[in-house]
């Protein structure tokens, strides 16, 4: 990457992320926080990371100074904002992705490492096992990718004559290759079949709807991924304007007007995030940290949606439902 590119993204990072009073901040520890996303289109799961952090002492300009990059969706950046931030001699480095931790486990062996990944992280290969990670990484897994064969079920659920399903993935994200595997498998175990489509640019997005429908699918996933997130607006009205039933990973869609949404609370993962980056630097070590995962998750259907795509919602997806927006 050239350096006059690094320099623009850390200073976009710096103008977003709400920084301490001054250049004396070095007499405080510094926990460097590495972005695959924008921060303006997540700022709620951000400030709950803050609140975690908060719950052990530590607040941001303070007692401690977070010093934020953001890859800004750009996850061939990560690498060198990684070895910045590491360069820094800060004392935890929190990645909440797997791109951005993948990217901070091969800038440093040494600083505390804090993700929130979607994906396995003993697959992935960040740590050794959940109970003992291991090494200089520890976080929470948030099982996001793993939710796929249940969000595929309850699509089925929804639109049960339909027989071909559509997965909606970014191809250059770090989890692309085990959400398309993980939705084949599943498909193929309730005899359906899916059609898996990618795209990494809103342009990209347009055309993989219009791909979708031209295979006529009965539904569509659309995988957990921030920049999906970033752009729910978007993918809500695409999902509208073609009268195509869709799963989503968050409850930012069905409350931006998409049909229903199964995951973890993203808040959840942050919040413990925080935790552990206030416990490292109280002097936990994050080898002996064991990897968290979420004992809850949340299905959030929006009826008006529902109604609009002519989808008679079973009794059964209702009373499952943990929020129903009508």
């Amino acid at each position: 990457m050239r350096r006059r590119e690094l320099i623009a993204v850390i200073a976009g990072s710096a103008a977003i992320w709400p920084r301490g009073t001054g250049a004396q901040q070095r007499t405080r520890p510094v926990i460097g926080l590495l972005d695959a996303f924008p921060a303006a289109g997540h700022m709620d799961v951000l400030d709950a990371f803050r609140e975690g952090l908060g719950e052990t002492g530590y607040v941001d300009g303070r007692n401690v100074v977070v010093e934020y990059r953001s890859a800004e969706n750009h996850y061939g950046l990560l690498p060198a904002l990684a070895a910045d931030l590491v360069g820094r001699q800060i004392a935890v480095l929190v990645a909440p992705t797997l791109g951005a931790a993948l990217a901070a486990k091969s800038a440093t062996a040494t600083v505390p490492i804090v993700f929130v990944a979607g994906d396995d992280p003993v697959e992935a290969g960040l740590v050794k096992s959940f109970n003992r990670p291991g090494g200089n990484l520890t976080g929470v897994s948030m099982l996001s990718t793993e939710l796929v064969p249940k969000q595929l079920e309850i699509l089925s659920e929804l639109v049960p004559m339909a027989e071909v399903f559509g997965l909606l993935v970014n191809a250059t994200g770090a989890v692309a290759k085990r959400q398309s595997k993980l939705a084949e498998e599943a498909a193929r175990a309730i005899g359906r079949r899916i059609i898996v489509v990618t795209a990494s640019s809103e342009i990209e997005l347009d055309a993989a709807f219009a791909a979708l429908v031209g295979q006529r699918v009965g539904g569509v996933i659309v995988g957990a991924d921030g920049f999906f997130t970033g752009r729910r607006t978007l993918l809500v009205e695409l999902a509208a304007r073609h009268s195509v039933p869709a799963i989503y990973s968050g409850s930012t869609f069905p409350a931006a007007g998409g049909l229903i949404s199964y995951d973890s609370y993203p808040a959840y993962g942050y919040r413990q995030a925080g935790r552990y980056a206030g416990r490292i630097l109280d002097g936990a070590n994050p080898a002996d940290l064991p990897v968290i995962r979420p004992d809850r998750f949340q299905l959030v259907i929006n009826l008006n949606t529902a109604k609009a795509l002519g989808i008679t919602v079973p009794p059964l997806i209702l009373a499952r439902a943990d929020e129903v927006i009508e």
